[in-house]
């Protein structure tokens, strides 16, 4: 799961937010997750490249377990690799 982080207010129309609020409902999701998952499939998420390679690098790490702040920062530098500024 996604650390999310970042919070973004916007206005929309009500017959917006009815067929936002049907879809969820349709799909049995909220309607934030559903903006999320518009907004990645118009823009782009994370490759499923990056992931593996994420997750080749926590695998990488067997024998210890990694912290919570190593897994952060793994995590963030996955983010910034695939959201440059």
């Amino acid at each position: 799961m996604r650390m999310l982080n970042e919070r973004l207010q916007i206005l929309i129309s009500g017959e917006q937010r009815r067929r936002l609020d049907a879809e969820a409902a349709r799909r049995g999701t909220s309607v934030s997750a559903l903006i999320r998952e518009a907004i990645d499939r118009s823009l782009g998420g994370v490759r499923p490249e990056e992931r593996m390679e994420a997750l080749e690098r926590i695998r990488a790490m067997r024998g210890r377990a990694p912290s919570t702040e190593e897994i952060e920062r793994l995590v963030e530098e996955e983010r910034r690799r695939a959201f440059p500024p």
